[in-house]
């Protein structure tokens, strides 16, 4: 059984859980000053919404019903009421049932739920298998959700769904979600290096952008390595060369760098870029450098002022 895992990702999840709450708060003080009461989930009670999610064993499910109790424990929750062991677990358990519901609302606040509760239900396992078919299923919209809530006791579990993932024909979400458990598991997402630096041969762009983000995160220890990298893909026709103009800034920054090195000469040929947002992020690079030369700042601040002349914008 698994104790109070940790939750890997939660940088989706979030905003979402403040603005409602945010909502929440605001009403809350408008009935305050007129002396009503607006707010539905303003004086709930942790029994009698326990006593409700047992509506989630139902058939058929309805998904509205289920929605509104789901959204009264996650309120709950983030007003301070303390959910038991025992408690979160059972609703865990009723939970995996929802995933049989092809309603999208429904399953987000599922997946809310599951990184609310997470670190309070006592075997949270009860979900992997459900977690598990919406990550390697053909559903995009449910793909990415179900691997941001992970955690980082299951990652051994997972590990092989992941990595296959990763090499999938759009696998943006895997290398982003990748990028977040490097926080929490570093020395697991380390053994997928392989599989990321296939990624850096698709054709898409943004997908490029994520593999060297997470590729830079592996390594990022290893400067050598880092600089070999560089020097690589600026030889090829990389697509994408926004990411490695920030790590070639980091390097030059934090090693003292002078300009004449391979790093800087990479950060001014992509003043020479195609795609104008590559241009724009070089000349915004270079003008940051600690350490850069009248003339090199000169080069950078006609490009930006031909931006700025510019009728179109950028």
């Amino acid at each position: 059984m698994l104790s109070n895992p940790t939750n890997v990702l939660s940088f989706e999840v979030r905003p979402y859980t403040k603005a409602i709450l945010a909502s929440f708060r605001k009403q809350d003080k408008k009935d305050e000053e007129s002396g009503t009461s607006g707010n539905p989930y303003k004086n709930l009670e942790k029994a009698s919404v326990l006593q409700e999610a047992r509506t989630f064993n139902e058939t058929p499910i309805n998904a509205r019903k289920c929605i509104q109790i789901l959204t009264k424990i996650i309120y709950m929750i983030n007003q301070g009421e303390q959910l038991g062991q025992t408690e979160a677990t059972e609703i865990f358990f009723a939970m995996t049932k929802l995933f049989q519901s092809k309603d999208m609302m429904l399953r987000r606040m599922i997946y809310l739920s599951i990184k609310e509760m997470s670190t309070v239900a006592n075997d949270v396992i009860i979900v992997t298998s459900s977690l598990t078919r919406d990550m390697t299923g053909k559903e995009d919209s449910h793909r990415g959700p179900a691997m941001q809530k992970l955690y980082a006791s299951m990652m051994q579990s997972v590990e092989r769904y992941m990595k296959q993932t990763i090499v999938d024909k759009l696998p943006s979400v895997a290398l982003t979600s990748s990028v977040h458990l490097m926080r929490q598991s570093p020395e697991v997402v380390k053994r997928w290096v392989n599989e990321v630096q296939e990624a850096v041969n698709n054709d898409n762009i943004m997908v490029q952008y994520h593999e060297l983000a997470l590729l830079y995160q592996i390594r990022r220890t290893d400067k050598h390595t880092i600089r070999k990298l560089i020097v690589k893909f600026s030889k090829t026709a990389l697509r994408n060369p926004y990411t490695f103009i920030r790590i070639a800034a980091n390097l030059i920054n934090e090693e003292g760098e002078g300009t004449g090195s391979p790093m800087y000469d990479f950060i001014d040929s992509c003043l020479r870029h195609k795609n104008e947002m590559i241009i724009y992020e070089a000349a915004s690079t270079i003008v940051s450098l600690k350490c850069v030369t009248p003339k090199e700042l000169s080069s950078a601040l006609n490009v930006l002022q031909l931006f700025i002349s510019s009728p179109k914008p950028v």
